[in-house]
């Protein structure tokens, strides 16, 4: 196993031309101390959990002293926010420390977010807050523990500095870890600036990188592109049956490769809703949770848009044209073992759309009714009118017959795939309060709870109950 000084970094990012960033020196916190750090990255690098309790873990990961080989970078990027585009973004509070590779050949970006101002911070100081980054240390692993593509996160690092958001609030860093960075924004920079030779430099770094079965194969972007749109659909498909929010899919937050990245306003449903706005930002439902598959879409248009110089229009309508056929099919399939089922038919489609409009009618908690499912008796108590569901019910009895379903066996693969324990805004809310009094237990605990989500465990059941009557309705802003 490495020590720290012996992470080898190959950082392929910084190596491209001056254009695609700046160097910067990350401005660590004077006081910095380590909130937390998370296990499993650790596992990821190679490294000892002892390599976490010596001083310079902290130093080189909260901005004070680079270790050997690596070459803070800030990455440009533009993208349209809010259906607006906004030429010139890039990491105004996120540091690309380097590109570890790992002894079995991974390749993982360190980010340092929260690290100080760089050139694209428009006059802001660089800085995240605690609770921001809390959340985004916890969402990354809970999304891990659910089976979403996600960016990771290495450790919460925290510090006195005061930082001013809506309020005056305690500074915090982390570090996010991913195969890469790179966005939908980043192709969108240097198309719109008119730089083709830039968006094939960018494309040829993308697929050398990380779809290196495509490298030099004649119609290579269309193809890579296709891939995207795939990725990206079946991304999306996962959000959805999982009942997830992202609150602020700009084009800026969106992986290349199909990871969920950019944790701010986010939230898991609690009561079925399916126009649930969990950004209070967004004042028209760009991004509600029904929303989420068309914009995904929107977003992949843009991008195909900006890879013009590299495929034709024709190949990107082609590409685009298999969001729709692809997230569908997903989608079912997901829902299809949520619901236990093991065949496909026909009218699959139907049981689970009545299935939706019987649980917002009663709006029924999402989570705790999928898990109570395996039980259709225990599911039919959550709603106060019982006649809807149990006209469902029957259907659903008749559908179970039909395909030999063995009751018992059934709820074993339903719990498999129907988590008991999800990042609920009031969760992640509490662990920011006791932080806040330098208290982060809580934060440790909920990160241990959500790495195994299916499993049920008697010390995390206080995690199962409905939201209390102060966490229903949480404000969650871009800030968060």
């Amino acid at each position: 196993m490495p020590t720290l000084e012996q992470l080898v970094f190959d950082n392929t990012y910084a190596r491209l031309p001056s254009g695609f960033g700046a160097r910067v020196a990350p401005r660590a916190f004077p006081d910095a101390r380590l909130l937390s750090v998370n296990p499993s990255a650790m596992r990821l690098l190679g490294l000892e959990p002892e390599e976490a309790r010596r001083p310079e873990f902290v130093e080189a990961f909260g901005g004070g002293r680079p270790l050997p080989g690596m070459e803070p970078f800030a990455m440009v990027y533009a993208g349209h926010q809010f259906g607006v585009y906004v030429p010139r973004l890039g990491d105004g509070r996120a540091i690309l420390l380097g590109e570890v590779r790992t002894a079995d050949g991974a390749k993982w970006d360190l980010h340092l977010k929260g690290g100080g101002p760089t050139p694209f911070s428009r006059s802001g100081d660089g800085r995240a807050v605690l609770r921001s980054s809390i959340r985004e240390y916890l969402c990354g692993e809970a999304m891990h523990g659910l089976g979403i593509p996600t960016t990771r996160t290495l450790c919460l690092i925290g510090g006195d500095e005061s930082v001013y958001r809506e309020e005056v609030e305690t500074g915090a860093m982390i570090v996010r870890m991913a195969p890469s960075h790179v966005r939908f924004g980043t192709f969108e920079y240097f198309h719109y600036t008119e730089q083709p030779e830039q968006v094939a430099r960018l494309a040829d770094h993308v697929i050398d990188g990380h779809f290196p079965h495509l490298s030099g194969v004649e119609g290579r972007y269309a193809r890579f592109y296709a891939e995207v749109v795939e990725r990206t659909a079946r991304l999306v498909a996962r959000w959805q049956a999982v009942g997830f929010a992202h609150g602020v899919m700009n084009t800026d937050n969106m992986s290349i490769l199909g990871l969920t990245l950019d944790y701010g306003p986010f939230g898991f449903l609690d009561d079925f809703e399916p126009g649930f706005i969990c950004n209070h930002s967004d004042h028209r439902g760009r991004y509600a949770f029904d929303q989420q598959p068309r914009i995904a879409m929107w977003n992949l248009a843009c991008l195909g848009e900006a890879l013009l110089t590299l495929m034709t229009e024709d190949e990107a309508r082609a590409a685009l044209a298999t969001f729709e056929p692809t997230f569908s099919a997903q989608f079912l399939s997901l829902m299809r073992e949520k619901l236990g089922l093991r065949e496909a038919r026909e009218e699959d489609r139907g049981l689970v759309g009545d299935l939706f409009s019987v649980m917002a009618e009663a709006a029924v908690d999402y989570t705790r009714f999928f898990r109570a499912l395996g039980r259709v008796e225990e599911a039919g108590v959550m709603f106060a009118d019982r006649v809807p569901f149990e006209a469902w019910a029957e259907r659903y009895r008749a559908r179970l017959v039909a395909e030999g379903s063995v009751d018992e066996e059934r709820r074993v693969r339903m719990e498999r795939v129907n988590p008991r324990y999800v990042l609920r805004n009031w969760m992640a809310q509490a662990a920011i309060d006791r932080a806040r009094q330098g208290d982060s237990s809580e934060v440790v605990r909920l990160l241990s709870a959500l790495a195994d989500p299916f499993t049920q465990r008697p010390e995390y059941e206080e995690y199962t109950v409905a939201p209390p009557a102060w966490g229903r309705h949480l404000v969650v802003s871009c800030s968060s």
